[in-house]
């Protein structure tokens, strides 16, 4: 894919990992190369592991960029968001492994899997735009509401609560939490017993499932990519 992100593919399963050997940071080179890997990953008919670098997933959005503004934070907001949504549409099953410190838009990719998988340890999950002055974009939060329990929505999107691996269960951002030396295994596993499942009844319930979120999600997008632009032109 490039220096950014890896492909491996073996026995239908295809995994992705991001490592940019410092935060896995989602700039638009980041981005530009995970789209590219799930290019191929549709291509090859594979069920995909999601996975980062150790003891990070991503720390979200590259801040410089956005601190600049103009057309390529735009840009790279847009894109990260088209890229969730593309995850949770995605035609086979997307098992997200955070591999540690997932905050912001890492929070919003991990949310777009199907089955999400963690590891223990003292990491940060966390939507914290609210903790660093930022108002949440629409899009973020259609996609935290639809992962979420009730009883954590407004702690996570309003409060920018952060949470441990374990604590990220029950508030909806895990589905499972491991010891580091199991995650790797735990989520080729997971994905190897997936591609079992039907490709074809797999994609058309995830749409029929997701259908109304994901008309949301895209006026949400829309709505959001214009407000960032005119701000970022204004």
């Amino acid at each position: 894919m490039g220096s950014l992100v890896t492909y491996q593919f073996q026995d239908g399963v295809a995994t992705i990992t991001m490592d940019d050997g410092k935060v896995n940071a989602l700039s638009l080179a980041m981005l530009g190369e995970l789209n590219e890997a799930f290019d191929r990953a549709e291509a090859d008919e594979a069920v995909v592991v999601f996975t980062g670098r150790p003891g990070r997933f991503s720390g979200g959005f590259d801040l410089g960029v956005i601190t600049a503004g103009g057309t390529d934070a735009a840009d790279m907001l847009n894109t990260g968001f088209e890229l969730a949504e593309r995850l949770l549409s995605f035609p086979r099953p997307v098992v997200v492994a955070t591999t540690g410190h997932t905050i912001a838009m890492g929070v919003f990719l991990l949310l777009s899997g199907d089955y999400r998988i963690g590891v223990r340890g003292p990491f940060k999950i966390v939507a914290n735009e609210v903790a660093i002055g930022m108002t949440m974009p629409a899009t973020a939060i259609q996609i935290c509401r639809q992962r979420l329990a009730p009883a954590h929505f407004e702690r996570a999107v309003l409060l920018a609560e952060v949470y441990s691996p374990d604590d990220a269960v029950a508030a909806g951002f895990l589905d499972r939490v491991v010891e580091e030396s199991e995650l790797a295994q735990a989520a080729a596993e997971h994905a190897l017993a997936l591609t079992a499942l039907d490709a074809t009844a797999h994609r058309y319930s995830k749409v029929r499932a997701r259908r109304e979120m994901l008309e949301s999600l895209r006026s949400a997008i829309e709505a959001d990519d214009a407000a960032v632009r005119g701000a970022f032109t204004s």
